[in-house]
């Protein structure tokens, strides 16, 4: 029997990065749709799961994408509750690539050891990536500080990672890179969740923290996030710290995301979010760096 796989893209186009990560996961074949809202699910899951047995299902699988993860968690929700009974296959969110990408930056900074009680800094954490990097380095333990450009983004923020992963965290307002080497005071691990082509974090802001044992970036695009590391980095020392670019980061990220894809066409109860995402990573063999 093939494996189908629906993609339920909240964007106005389906992914095609998706798409081919899909298929080289192991989808035989893609559904896509588009503009996908949450008025629109009920009808897209029925013809999911009506049209195979429930012994068959787990060759069915869902994939929830787009650029907007608030829209993908919307979407997801409905997906989970138009299930019942047997009639219900595996569901993976991965909106903007935001969750493999948040746990593949978390399993790159565990390189540099136990993240339980260490300080860590996730600075523009109001972006997906970051907002679900700092939750699971919460959970794992770290003592979590997260940045936003606004008093009151940052405010918002603790209470949004208290909703989603149930930890607390602190948060400070840095209004721009000059603010970062009083923020980065006492650091142990640095992860940089900016947009595109801006530099967050100055060289000698990081370069001269004494406790920093590693420092990751997830924007590809010059200036990087963090001055003084490449985006290829992969577990390069950079003044004494390991660093870890974009793209040093996006080939674990990419391995993970097809293992999740495998994965949902295992059994067909399986929901893969952040967490449960990086429980994947962990059977992963050891990213390089």
């Amino acid at each position: 029997m093939r494996t189908l796989l629906l993609q339920l893209d909240t964007s106005p186009n389906p992914s095609v990065f998706d798409r081919v990560v899909a298929y080289d996961g192991g989808a035989d074949e893609i559904m896509s749709c588009s503009g996908v809202t949450p008025d629109s699910v009920r009808d897209l899951v029925h013809g999911a799961i009506f049209t195979r047995g429930p012994k068959d299902l787990h060759n069915t699988a869902i994939f929830i994408g787009g650029t907007d993860m608030a829209a993908g968690e919307k979407v997801l929700a409905v997906v989970r509750d138009t299930f019942f009974g047997p009639m219900r296959v595996s569901v993976m969110l991965d909106s903007n690539g935001s969750n493999t990408t948040a746990v593949a930056a978390v399993v790159k900074l565990q390189k540099a050891g136990d993240v339980r009680n260490r300080r860590v800094v996730v600075t523009a954490a109001t972006g997906p990536v970051g907002m679900r990097a700092a939750g699971l380095l919460a959970q794992a333990g770290a003592d979590v500080t997260v940045t936003s450009r606004r008093v009151d983004g940052a405010a918002k923020l603790v209470e949004d990672l208290k909703a989603r992963f149930g930890c607390t965290v602190r948060a400070v307002a840095m209004a721009d890179a000059s603010q970062a080497a009083g923020v980065l005071e006492g650091c142990e691990l640095l992860l940089s969740a900016g947009g595109f082509g801006v530099r967050l974090v100055p060289r000698e802001a990081w370069a001269r923290q004494p406790e920093l044992r590693a420092v990751a970036d997830v924007n590809a695009v010059p200036p990087l996030g963090v001055e003084g590391i490449e985006a290829m980095d992969d577990g390069v020392e950079r003044e004494g710290v390991l660093a870890f670019g974009a793209l040093g980061i996006g080939g674990f990220k990419m391995k993970l995301h097809k293992a999740c894809i495998a994965k949902l066409f295992e059994r067909n109860d399986l929901v893969l979010d952040a967490e449960s995402i990086l429980d994947v990573a962990g059977t992963l063999s050891p990213p390089r760096g």
